[in-house]
């Protein structure tokens, strides 16, 4: 799955954002207003210039000194959308004097280490160009003078912020969602592609390694089309020397960072072994979504059953979110489930918690089981945002030192306690709150 590239538009309130955004969007999608804070949450829009497609992303005024808890989450907003984007259109007004704000927001981009461009905005004339030397103090680069609310110098300004991030294909089919089956060598991945899609399409074989490139196929589950690719077998990092298996592993694990759900599948008679503990680490470290399957059902004894379900619940514990299917790819027993556990999947990597709610929860559970105090400090949770989804991030603003694992593993476990996100992993970033950059 392709990602389009992400441009961020920051500044300090009433600069002209929005109206920025109504601009290269084409029509009026960010609400303008004269006054400060109308803005509140960072909204995205897809936009697009000379064919090129991308994500534009407007944000709230940003404030150093925020003065009330609206103020505050407008900030927190900003800067969760930094975590983000692929480059920054850093809106000032031309026509005003610096301020403490437009300085807070420079050193804030200085840290995020993102390429920005510096938006000279409301230079509505030739004679205003002239005038925008101040803007050098920000130290951020050149200033580009642009008039948001006539149009003038927007085609220029996005072929120079369009210039800093990387160019992406359009996919012929972006809305089919991905599938990646995942495997040690020999657990019958080909057999149940072959299976899905009702013949013979990819060559089987009981020699591992048959598979070496990535195969593509649209398969039909429960009236939807999925694109599932079937990668070859993992290995135990191989080396360079070992050359073709080197790099079918590469391609495997590409196809897995660009798929929305994994199939990982394993060998119901012998059990979750290490390998398979790795492959489910770096399933759920790419957020990618998960299903696993115990495959050969059909010829496991009762005993092998029993063993095959231990290890599972031994060996992928961490991954205990992901639904468990048992089946037989030979024989296609069973395989019609998995249509519906990849659904489940999906729409748990969509799920997206409100701000309100999500603060009301962190703070109950941040009273309740206040953080480990860790050099003599106690850190605390300011604000949380959910910062995206596929897979779901949550960034939590912190204060007075890190958090700790074990924390946000108990914050993990409590936030699933209280919704369903079966088959999905959450990641939960901490981020160090600064002390505020003085103008």
């Amino acid at each position: 799955m392709s990602q389009l590239p992400i441009i961020a538009v920051v500044g300090r309130p009433n600069v002209g954002k929005s109206t920025l955004v109504n601009r290269i969007v084409g029509r009026r999608v960010a609400v303008v207003e004269a006054k400060p804070g109308v803005t509140r949450d960072r909204r995205e829009f897809p936009a697009e210039w000379l064919n090129r497609p991308f994500l534009l992303v407007d944000t709230g005024g940003w404030e150093l000194t925020p003065s009330g808890e609206l103020t505050q989450n407008i900030r927190a907003q900003t800067e969760a959308a930094l975590a983000g984007a692929d480059a920054v259109l850093f809106v000032t007004d031309a026509t005003a004097s610096l301020t403490d704000d437009d300085a807070g927001v420079a050193e804030m981009l200085r840290r995020a280490d993102i390429p920005v461009v510096l938006v000279a905005n409301k230079s509505d004339n030739p004679t205003t160009d002239l005038d925008v030397n101040h803007l050098y103090g920000l130290g951020i680069g050149d200033p580009f003078p642009v008039s948001a609310v006539h149009g003038r110098g927007i085609g220029d300004l996005l072929d120079q912020v369009l210039a800093l991030v990387p160019e992406t294909e359009e996919e012929d089919t972006p809305a089919m969602p991905s599938l990646a089956i995942i495997g040690r060598p020999n657990v019958g991945k080909s057999t149940l592609l072959n299976q899905m899609l009702g013949e013979d399409r990819v060559l089987v074989s009981a020699t591992p390694g048959t598979t070496r490139d990535p195969i593509d196929a649209v398969v039909e589950m429960d009236g939807e089309n999925f694109r599932v690719v079937d990668t070859a077998g993992i290995r135990r990092a191989p080396k360079w020397g070992d050359g073709a298996d080197y790099y079918a592993v590469l391609r495997a694990k590409g196809a897995l960072a660009e798929a929305d759900v994994a199939l990982l599948m394993i060998d119901g008679v012998e059990g979750a072994t290490h390998q398979d503990q790795r492959l489910a680490e770096e399933i759920a470290e790419a957020g990618t979504g998960l299903v696993v399957l115990l495959n050969k059902w059909d010829v496991a004894t009762a005993e092998e059953r029993e063993w095959c379900r231990e290890s599972v619940a031994d060996r992928l514990a961490f991954v205990g979110w992901a639904p468990v299917l048992t089946l037989s790819a030979k024989t296609g027993s069973k395989i019609r489930r998995i249509g519906g556990a990849v659904r489940v999947s999906l729409e748990s990597l969509d799920q997206r918690i409100g701000t309100g709610e999500l603060n009301r929860l962190i703070r109950s559970w941040q009273e309740a089981h206040p953080p480990p105090v860790r050099k003599n400090r106690r850190p605390k949770i300011l604000y949380a945002v959910h910062a995206g989804r596929r897979p779901p991030v949550i960034v939590l603003f912190v204060a007075g030192g890190d958090l700790g694992e074990d924390y946000l593993r108990f914050l993990e476990n409590r936030l699933r306690n209280e919704y369903d996100f079966t088959g999905s992993p959450i990641q939960i970033r901490a981020r160090q709150r600064a002390s505020a950059p003085r103008g």
